[in-house]
């Protein structure tokens, strides 16, 4: 499914909040075609972008924050066209943007940014003289949020300051892309939500939320998320830490003040604890990560 957008020759991105760490289009347009890679459904920094096709359908590039030199530039003469759609596709995974062509597995621009942030949105536009038509993934609804590519074993992979490893499993949103993760704290190894941005992973114990600067990243699994409640753990669910005292924590998630939040189930308290605004909230209804 796709969506069909029109952008008229001006300056002016069209948001969407982003659900994987890649998003693919069609675009007709004579020249420059631009997409916005930002935290927030705004230009605001810190902000990738990608321009196709510029300076009259002969350049494309990469630029951060609007700030110049570009960080990278491209001889792509009659890359876009104004007669028929032309598909491409961007990937983004701690710090590294790339773009390529439909149908090309290799990009024909990227670039490796030394300090990265976390990406919840990307946004079109057409400008300078050209206005345009799209064909774009459908967002997502609400917060819900795609399983993971690979389809492999689970594996736990150590990370720090924000790092998110490729093939990380995404589990929630709150203005930007959240994934699963687990961290140690008072002798317990709690499931808990990776804020790149932030460059922590948000554990809840004790009333409290704590972000911890080094963690670990749940990588390599298809995953599905099973509406659960009062404590129940349903078949197949992946266990994910323990309490100080030993007792089997398990990865769960659950909605609140709009955004989607990764936390513990913990059965013998019959409720998902969620790390948010500084406070362990506890949630009887949720849902928990089984990993196929």
């Amino acid at each position: 499914m796709a969506v069909e957008l029109q952008t008229p020759d001006k300056l002016e991105y069209n948001f969407y909040p982003v659900t994987s760490g890649s998003t693919q289009f069609k675009v007709k347009t004579p020249n420059d075609a631009h997409i916005a890679l930002t935290t927030g459904p705004a230009e605001t920094d810190p902000m990738y972008e990608i321009f196709i096709g510029g300076w009259g359908n002969t350049k494309s590039i990469i630029r951060k924050n609007r700030q110049k030199p570009d960080k990278v530039e491209v001889e792509t003469p009659g890359i876009l066209s104004g007669d028929e759609f032309r598909g491409f596709w961007i990937r983004w995974s701690a710090g590294s943007i790339a773009c390529g062509k439909e149908g090309e597995a290799h990009p024909f621009m990227s670039w490796d940014d030394p300090e990265p942030f976390g990406i919840g949105y990307y946004g079109v536009c057409t400008g300078w003289g050209a206005s345009g038509s799209w064909l774009l993934e459908a967002p997502q609804p609400g917060w819900s949020l795609p399983s993971a590519p690979s389809g492999g074993a689970a594996t736990w992979v150590p990370a720090r300051a924000g790092e998110v490893p490729p093939g990380a499993v995404p589990g929630g949103y709150d203005n930007e892309q959240l994934y699963v993760g687990r961290a140690r704290h008072e002798g317990a190894l709690i499931p808990g939500k990776v804020h790149p941005s932030h460059g922590v992973c948000y554990v809840a114990w004790g009333g409290q939320e704590h972000g911890k600067e080094e963690y670990e990243v749940l990588c390599g699994c298809e995953a599905a998320w099973v509406p659960a409640a009062q404590g129940q753990v349903p078949e197949g669910a992946l266990p994910s830490g323990e309490t100080e005292d030993g007792e089997p924590l398990f990865t769960g998630r659950a909605q609140h003040e709009g955004a989607m939040c990764v936390g513990k189930v913990q059965a013998s308290h019959t409720v998902c604890y969620i790390p948010y605004g500084g406070q362990e909230i506890a949630y009887p209804e949720y849902e928990v990560l089984v990993a196929k």
